[in-house]
């Protein structure tokens, strides 16, 4: 991503009232935007959806507006799940679609991501023409050519179904009892009927956003309330999704936390065992060596992404794989849907789990994670760890240490201003030193 001004590992992101998430920038992008997107001879069109943050009525209004402007008709979708959007401009044959969240992130931060025509994440080239738009004025299309705006009243209906279609028509959940945790997010109002439809008893939690409480000590990124209602309802499982719903994680019955990097595991070793894996995984930087480690074992191959599921979708595509993901629970599944999924990836977890007879808890077994510390330091402006002489022999000295059974990864984060610090290795008190020890050298070489 380098020269990119606006743009980071996930679109443009940033708190909310300073540059660059404000109306009038906003207004300028979706002119940009739809001076990058429209395609002459043609009415063209972009879809707008949100999570559930009180600033997304503020962006989406501003968006509308630039589009407009460039002559590009808007359909609005309201709060929806960012890989709703992604489903729905592939089936509107919309020229684009245009997310307003920040996924994982508190309310008071916003930002906008975008799709191309077939559901994808942007290409480096068509970001860097929006950014070459956002240099030049705004200029309005004549009177009548501007854009008109209408909504999209059956989008949910439309998504659950998606949904639904991913999994085999005999599947079904009957007998199983699910704790769903929505994270307050774009995903409170669809998810809950998925799963119900497919015959789940389900409990939900984390379904009563205000607009302020998106991602509130709930969702993804804080189980604990997940974790206590699965035992409390006597659940087979729990399921957690984060703002904008293209993450999950989940809870086994006695309240275990289960991340990505087995997830992914469940459903690779599953497919791979019925014979439909359709090639090797992709993980990144950031997977735990377990997986590699259990997969390789099984016969799988398994290869590494930079981190964010843009790479991982770029490797998939190379080796024309179908199943990768993060640690974070941000899983591509392709032969499923285009982008990362929450609700799409959680079915195809409880499919393996109907097709092994097996709990979660079982399934998981099959892999052994490696001890690994993350820890995040924050900074004040975005930078490369490895042009700071001090950090590099830091990590060189920890890399000896830990020899040929670990690994050190630093990495500047895409989204926030922080400095993820990981340790992975055999015994996790030398994992955790090395770690806290990294960390620290870090925050002096930025302080």
């Amino acid at each position: 991503m380098a020269g990119r001004k606006y743009f980071g590992t996930d679109g443009i992101r940033g708190r909310v009232g300073e540059p660059p998430i404000t109306p009038e920038f906003m207004l300028h992008l979706g002119w940009a935007a739809g001076q990058a997107f429209k395609k002459a001879g043609q009415r063209n069109s972009v879809l707008i959806g949100k999570d559930t943050r009180l600033s997304g009525y503020m962006f989406e209004s501003a968006l509308e507006a630039g589009l407009a402007a460039a002559g590009v008709d808007v359909k609005l979708l309201g709060p929806m799940p960012t890989p709703a959007i992604a489903y729905l401009t592939r089936t509107f044959r919309a020229s684009a679609g245009i997310v307003i969240s920040a996924s994982h992130n508190p309310h008071h931060d916003n930002g906008i991501k975008f799709f191309s025509s077939d559901g994808t994440k942007l290409d480096d080239a068509l970001e860097a023409e929006i950014e070459s738009w956002l240099d030049k004025p705004i200029e309005v299309c004549g009177p009548g050519e501007l854009g008109k705006a209408s909504r999209i009243e059956d989008a949910p209906g439309r998504y659950i179904e998606f949904c639904k279609s991913t999994v085999p028509n005999e599947f079904t959940l009957d007998h199983m009892k699910i704790v769903l945790d929505c994270a307050h997010g774009a995903t409170y109002h669809v998810a809950p009927k998925v799963f119900r439809e497919l015959g789940a008893q389900v409990s939900v939690i984390g379904a009563e956003p205000d607009g302020l409480n998106i991602n509130l000590n709930v969702g993804s990124t804080h189980l604990d309330a997940l974790k206590q209602a699965v035992i409390d309802k006597e659940a087979d499982l729990g399921i957690a999704f984060d703002g904008d719903g293209d993450r999950v994680l989940m809870v086994d019955c006695d309240g275990s936390e289960v991340d990505g990097d087995e997830l992914l595991y469940v459903i690779g070793s599953q497919r791979f065992a019925e014979g439909n894996l359709k090639g090797g995984v992709v993980g990144t930087l950031m997977t735990n060596l377990g997986v590699e480690l259990a997969l390789t074992d099984m016969g799988i191959a398994f290869e590494r992404a930079n981190v964010g599921d843009r790479y991982v979708v770029e490797r998939l595509l190379a080796n024309n794989w179908v199943l990768g993901g993060e640690g974070s629970g941000h899983m591509v599944i392709r032969d499923c849907t285009s982008t990362g999924d929450g609700i799409v990836s959680a079915l195809q977890v409880l499919l393996s789990i109907s097709k092994s007879g097996k709990t979660l808890a079982e399934l998981r077994q099959g892999m052994r994670k490696l001890p690994q510390t993350m820890i995040n330091v924050q900074v004040a402006k975005r930078f490369d760890p490895f042009s700071r002489d001090d950090i590099v022999a830091a990590v060189q000295k920890a890399e000896s240490e830990l020899g040929s059974l670990g690994r050190i990864l630093l990495r500047a984060s895409g989204t926030e201003l922080l400095i993820r610090v990981m340790a992975e290795g055999k015994n996790a008190d030398d994992i955790r030193r090395v770690a806290e020890e990294l960390a620290q050298v870090v925050e002096n070489s930025t302080s």
